[in-house]
């Protein structure tokens, strides 16, 4: 991947259909989540449809799927063909994978394949989704895993589209997605770096002291209009965490255009600009 050649690094970009048309959520919270983010694009592009997309912008994009099996009974999109078709794109695409936490040692032995046989570069959870604590230490061994492995765990926090507006959010829970869950887990794998996914609302000022206390923690900012971004994730991003926070998108639910549209209006110094599009992404993944 030639840095040089872009000009944004999105972070944050779901892959929600497969070669095979099948599709990473069934269809009631597929509908559900279309209709929370107002979703008027294709909801479910293909690997090749965002790499064709983001190359047209001279943008880089981190693709994944998340694994809910146990949690939601509906079977997951595969990491691994998503990395072997990313790495057909490698000018634009970074393979992130997802294994699910309840799955155990085979959870483990996934993730070291996945990482030394297909090239994946992160890993993806998302506590709600997936119905686990993130800091429960059944799951530490798994973190110890990837820390040795050298690659970076991004974590949904705060509210979440999925199942949103359905009775009882669908059995969703919104507390695995705390970010002070992950504060635990940052202080016990210091060689771990975290990414806390999206302003964590109705938690954000937990997730701005969490990313100013560890150094291994970043904040990414997808998942929301910046223009609806908290005040307090503004000034922080322009100041004392202007080198640990990153552009997401969370396509397709919100496109990089839209994003990137709304960005320009915010008041972001002049120098700060391309440490939150690039450059810290660049520096988190270790492409410079």
């Amino acid at each position: 991947m030639e840095l040089t050649a872009l000009d944004a690094i999105d972070v944050h970009v779901h892959v929600e259909q497969d070669a095979h048309g099948c599709y990473s959520l069934d269809d009631e919270l597929m509908d559900a989540s279309a209709s929370y983010f107002k979703s008027s694009e294709n909801r479910t592009p293909t690997l090749a449809h965002i790499a064709e997309h983001y190359r047209a912008r001279r943008m880089a994009a981190v693709v994944f799927t998340v694994d809910a099996t146990a949690a939601t009974g509906h079977p997951a999109l595969s990491s691994e063909e998503i990395a072997d078709q990313a790495a057909e794109h490698a000018d634009v695409l970074i393979p992130f994978g997802s294994v699910d936490p309840h799955a155990g040692q085979a959870a483990i032995a996934r993730a070291r394949r996945l990482v030394t046989e297909h090239g994946v570069r992160g890993f993806k959870f998302h506590p709600s989704l997936q119905a686990f604590q993130p800091n429960d230490v059944r799951h530490y061994p798994l973190y110890e895993t990837l820390a040795e492995l050298g690659v970076p765990a991004l974590f949904h926090t705060g509210q979440t589209g999925i199942g949103a507006g359905l009775p009882g959010g669908r059995g969703i829970k919104l507390r695995y997605s705390d970010p002070m869950l992950l504060d635990d887990v940052a202080a016990d794998f210091p060689d771990l770096t975290i990414v806390m996914a999206h302003p964590s609302v109705p938690w954000q000022d937990a997730a701005i002291s969490i990313a100013t206390h560890k150094a291994n923690v970043y904040i990414d900012l997808s998942g929301w209009s910046p223009k609806y971004f908290p005040p307090q994730l503004v000034r922080a991003a322009n100041s004392f965490l202007r080198h640990k926070v990153l552009f997401g998108s969370d396509f397709p639910v919100i496109t990089p255009d839209r994003w990137m549209a709304d960005f320009t209006e915010l008041e972001i110094k002049n120098d700060v600009r391309p440490l939150i599009l690039k450059d810290n992404a660049a520096r988190m993944l270790g492409l410079k």
